[in-house]
């Protein structure tokens, strides 16, 4: 009989733990949908799209089924579609490149900065071809991606710059907020996200009136009203519950991530001068919200079984370059084609990070790696 393994003594993530402490108006969040009884968009998600905006920056939010989703109608409110291409980074979540995909279009891969794993600028500019319709920077691991330059490359050539911000709820550039800075972004709120649901939601925010008009129709099977479908749509609507429970959440967005940061900072005066042990460098201008804390290290996976014995749990964000997974084997990008993204992918480990993991906590992880980088 095969044996349970028992939980980590330090979780990676532990999504109970704030749920402790905002569990009475969670309830009464849920409880209002119910008595108002409007389970689909209604007036939760509408008072959610209407603080998230305000939080952003930007005049609208479109509250969607997940983030994925609000990839996909994104490109498909842009008009992206068959013959166009996309340029992604390769070290990203698939769903960034899974999107384009399922807009029509043809995702291009590029590669990233060694030191922060955010894409590569020059090799946006390389990638460029009269085909090219968008570019997707990623805001990966919690720091926003190099928006200035890579507009300068993109903008003048007529190509729209869009925010995959999954990753980014609340962090800054230059004092602009994730989300404001492109002609529109994507957010994702699964559940162990900075600003994670109750399931699956999304939402695309942008200041592009005919942009957001678009979406709104596309989400609710393309209805401006009910049974009149202007164009063909998607099922795509934000759930009520997950509007109420992420408007709870909002508030306490900005202090959850403010104890992210300090856990952080922890974490970086602790491995400043550990031999092997690089954390990813944060680029002056950004504000960053640590969805995760990555470092670096060529006995990655020797670290991780040494923290594993130790009871910690970890993570690897991203194990596979997208371009060499099968699903994207026509990519025309092979192994050693973007070779600063296939060399994160050997050697970066994600540490617990969560508002709720407790200092004792944090100083044991730094204990086990400091045993394990000295000796």
């Amino acid at each position: 009989m095969n044996s349970v393994p028992s939980p980590a003594r330090i979780p990676f993530l532990d999504l109970h733990a704030q749920y402790l402490t905002i569990r009475d108006d969670i309830h009464r969040a849920i409880e209002g949908v119910f008595e108002e009884s409007r389970f689909v968009l209604g007036p939760a998600v509408a008072r959610f799209e209407e603080s998230f905006a305000a939080y952003c920056g930007v005049k609208h939010a479109v509250g969607v089924t997940n983030g994925t989703n609000a990839l996909i109608l994104l490109f498909t409110a842009a008009g992206i579609g068959p013959g166009d291409e996309v340029i992604v980074p390769a070290n990203t979540f698939v769903a960034t490149a899974e999107a384009v995909c399922r807009a029509g279009a043809t995702p291009v891969f590029v590669d990233c900065d060694a030191d922060t794993g955010l894409i590569d600028p020059s090799a946006v500019a390389a990638a460029l071809t009269e085909k090219t319709k968008a570019v997707v920077p990623v805001h990966l691991y919690g720091q926003m991606a190099p928006m200035r330059e890579v507009a300068a490359v993109a903008e003048p050539r007529g190509i729209a710059v869009f925010e995959d911000a999954c990753q980014a709820h609340g962090a800054r550039q230059d004092g602009k907020r994730a989300g404001s800075v492109g002609k529109a972004a994507a957010f994702s709120f699964y559940p162990g996200k900075n600003l994670g649901a109750a399931g699956e939601a999304g939402a695309v925010v942008t200041n592009d009136e005919e942009l957001a008009a678009r979406l709104r129709l596309l989400r609710n099977h393309g209805m401006p009203r009910k049974y009149v479908h202007d164009l063909v749509g998607f099922n795509a609507r934000m759930h009520g519950i997950q509007g109420a429970v992420l408007s709870v959440k909002l508030p306490h967005l900005d202090a959850w991530n403010a104890r992210r940061r300090a856990i952080a900072a922890r974490y970086d005066a602790a491995f400043a001068h550990l031999p092997d042990i690089r954390p990813m460098r944060v680029v002056p201008g950004n504000e960053h919200v640590y969805h995760l804390y990555v470092i670096r290290s060529t006995r990655r996976d020797a670290l991780a079984a040494h923290l594993a014995a130790a009871g910690i749990e970890t993570g690897i964000h991203y194990p596979y370059p997208i371009h060499l997974q099968k699903a994207y084997a026509d990519s025309g990008k092979g192994q050693g084609s973007l070779p600063r993204a296939e060399a994160l992918a050997g050697d970066i480990l994600s540490l617990p990070i969560y508002p709720e993991l407790p200092d004792t906590h944090v100083d044991e992880v730094v204990a086990a790696i400091r045993d394990f980088a000295t000796h």
